[in-house]
Parts: structure tokens; C-alpha cells; sequence
């Protein structure tokens, strides 16, 4: 039986019939959106995010204020509800703060007033720590993950201006043996060989370094293309 023209399918580009049934389809680079009908690109997909953010002394205030307005960036790029893209953002130094869960705000204008608001720690950089915190905490459905049964893609992007006073490569490796896709973005005093370490493979689509501060729009400018499961 043709059902896609027997019925109000409602497929945004094409249906195409199964044996008393039938799905729809998108054109090549755009995705199928949660109603099973429309289309929509990378930028609409759905992803549980978690931002950890280095707030060590070395950041600085001036440069904390731009490590915020890139979180807003990325968030600027992403399509923010509950059903849609869940964010979560956790400050680390000498110790880690879950500064939102995922849970807690489903628009980007309240996720992107929250991070304007969040207080710069100064301190330490205990990386290993965070990414523990990120694995243990961040992304359990307690703090609004969603279930692993969902198959929604986990991503979590850490932010560093230095090196890690603590060990990073058993959580590091534990996040990606988890499903989690890394994300590492290095600025300064960043040092390329634990950025790598975070990072999913490929490597180099994972991992971004730049010398200044001042420069990081530009990353979040190119992380968009990534973010996509």
C-alpha cells in the first residue's frame, strides 16, 4: 500500500513507504527532528552539553569576562529547550562548582544570564578533579541528563589557560570510554599535550589552542560546525 500518498504524512522532504507503514527522510546534511517530520541542521540537534571552565588565578578578571562571552557564543549557536539542547556549565580551580545543571534552564536567554552572573574563583587549575566531577556529577540524570537509552550525544567542552596541577588522564580517558565526546579548548599557558589528551578522536577536530584570549571568538565561531552528534 502507498501510504505517502494515501495519507497526511506531514514529511517536511520526502516520505518514503514501508510494508503498512512509512518514514520520512532529509536531505543530505540536515537531520530529522524530534516530530519525526521536519528537518533542521546540526544547529537544532540534541545534546546534553557541559561547559567546565578553568576559573584558576592565571585567567584573570579582564579574561574570565571573555571566557564567558565565548559560553555564550557556543550557546548562541545551539538550539537551547528541554527537548532540545540541555547546557550545564561547571567552574573549576582548586576545586569544582557546578555553577547550573543541565537541568535548570531550558532557553538560551536564561542560560546565557546565568553565565553572565557566575563569580570568577581564582585559585588553582585542578583539571583532573573537574573531569571526574564532569563523569560522576555533570552527567547523571540526577543534574538533568537524559537517560543513555535515549542515544542523545553527551558532549563536554573543558576551558583551560594552563597546566593541570593534577592528573588528567584517567578521567580524561574514563569520559571518552563513557560516550562522552571531548571537547578541548587551550588558551596561553595551555599546554598542547593535555589538551590532546582530552580531546575525542579525530584529535584535531576536537582540540583548539589559540595564544590570546582575545582570539577565542574565533573558536567558538569554528566549534559550531562540531557540535554536531
Amino acid at each position: 500500500m502507498d501510504m505517502c500518498n494515501t495519507v497526511k504524512h506531514g514529511c517536511e522532504y520526502q516520505c518514503v513507504n514501508t510494508p503498512g507503514s512509512y518514514y520520512c527522510i532529509c536531505p543530505e546534511g540536515q537531520l530529522l527532528q524530534e516530530d519525526s517530520k521536519t528537518c533542521g541542521t546540526c544547529k537544532s540537534a540534541n545534546i546534553d552539553l557541559v561547559l567546565l571552565i578553568d576559573g584558576s588565578k592565571s585567567v584573570r578578571p579582564q579574561n574570565f569576562e571573555l571566557v564567558k562571552k565565548f559560553v555564550n557564543q557556543v550557546v548562541d549557536s545551539l538550539d537551547v529547550s528541554a527537548h532540545g539542547t540541555r547546557i550545564g556549565l561547571v567552574q573549576y580551580s582548586s576545586r569544582v562548582r557546578t555553577e547550573f545543571p543541565l537541568n535548570m534552564y531550558h532557553t538560551a536567554e536564561d542560560i546565557k544570564a546565568a553565565v553572565m552572573k557566575v563569580d570568577y574563583m581564582e585559585k588553582g587549575t585542578m583539571t583532573g578533579v573537574a573531569l571526574k566531577h564532569m563523569l560522576e556529577n555533570s552527567f547523571s540524570e540526577a543534574e538533568g541528563a537524559r537517560p543513555a537509552s535515549r542515544n542523545i550525544p553527551r558532549v563536554g567542552l573543558v576551558f583551560t589557560d594552563g597546566r593541570s596541577q593534577d592528573d588528567i588522564s584517567e578521567y580524561a580517558k574514563k569520559a571518552k570510554e563513557a560516550g562522552i565526546t571531548m571537547y578541548a579548548v587551550g588558551v596561553g599557558k595551555a599546554v598542547e599535550d593535555e589538551l590532546r589528551e582530552i580531546a575525542s578522536e579525530p584529535v584535531e577536530k576536537h582540540f583548539y589552542y589559540t595564544t590570546d584570549f582575545s582570539a577565542i571568538n574565533t573558536i567558538a565561531e569554528n566549534l559550531k560546525l562540531n557540535v554536531c552528534p
